[in-house]
């Protein structure tokens, strides 16, 4: 049995730190939502914290996922942040998606306490941390991430270590660029063959047939066609997401042109009030400016 930790209860979070609790080890929890750590806590048998530094007080090994750059660099280096209870040789690996050079700040600032920093961003959505089969994309030394690997393997099926530090945040980043690409493809496809009177369902499969698949639209196309909007992955956090890819070309002189038009169909679903939904309801955006609508 080990002495983890882990911070942000969130749509991933909650189910991660469920898995850790459940293969037996000693789990120091925390959230913003001091609700959500007590429940898990009084259920699986976990340990509630009223702050991330008490979180560091008990654990040799920390994760954490909440939901962009200041947030975690609040959760670590806040005035009640992980740095202040952390003991020296401790490990710190960030599941989140944030910025990789802000990242690296945050690995630096936590060397000079002599604390281990990872960037472990995951891909799976809410099912993948249910069933624990997550993907990990890791920068940072690779000699910690094999001393964690054991407790990245109860969350994830896949791990990839991608290189020194923010370079597995670089990884998810251009992932995600893909898969938002992907589905803005998707939106206006489906909107189109819709329009001209093709059968969605018809459309599909012949989308599952060509070189035109892809096991983004094959997931997400039966929750459009059912109009099931239900997040697993929002529309206000791909957008934090490509804002941040949007960043990282600036930084390192890379024009993403598909990507800023991506960022205003974003834009858009978050001004209609889509935010919270899945990231398949900016579908509605072009439902709503053709008058169609992409159902079974």
């Amino acid at each position: 049995m080990a002495n983890l930790g882990f911070l942000g209860l969130g749509l991933m979070g909650y189910p991660m730190a469920r898995n850790l609790v459940r293969a037996g080890h000693q789990v120091a929890l925390w959230s913003h939502n001091s609700g959500k750590a007590l429940q898990l806590a009084s259920q699986q048998g976990g340990i509630f914290c009223r702050t991330p530094s008490e979180v560091a007080s008990h654990a040799d090994c920390m994760f954490l996922c909440v939901g962009d750059t200041a947030m975690s660099r609040e959760v670590i280096l806040g005035p009640d942040g992980i740095i202040h209870g952390a003991a020296p040789g401790a490990v710190v690996a960030d599941a989140s998606t944030i910025s990789p050079s802000e990242s690296r700040k945050i690995g630096e600032a936590l060397q000079d306490k002599e604390v281990e920093f990872l960037d472990a961003p995951c891909t799976g959505s809410t099912p993948g941390a249910e069933k624990g089969t997550l993907t990990f994309m890791v920068g940072g030394p690779e000699a910690v991430f094999r001393r964690i690997r054991p407790f990245l393997e109860i969350m994830g099926n896949r791990l990839y270590y991608c290189g020194g530090p923010g370079m597995g945040l670089q990884a998810k980043l251009s992932q995600n660029l893909v898969l938002a690409s992907i589905l803005m493809a998707f939106n206006e496809g489906m909107v189109l063959a819709a329009k001209g009177g093709v059968n969605p369902n018809l459309m599909l499969d012949i989308l599952d047939n060509s070189a035109a698949k892809s096991g983004l639209i094959s997931y997400k196309a039966p929750f459009v066609f059912r109009r099931d909007f239900q997040a697993n992955f929002s529309v206000k956090w791909m957008d934090k997401d490509i804002g941040l890819m949007l960043d990282a070309g600036k930084e390192l002189g890379v024009p993403l042109l598909l990507t800023g038009l991506t960022r205003q169909l974003f834009q858009t679903a978050i001004a209609a009030g889509l935010g919270d939904e899945d990231i398949c309801s900016t579908i509605k955006v072009l439902e709503e400016l053709t008058g169609v609508t992409v159902k079974s």
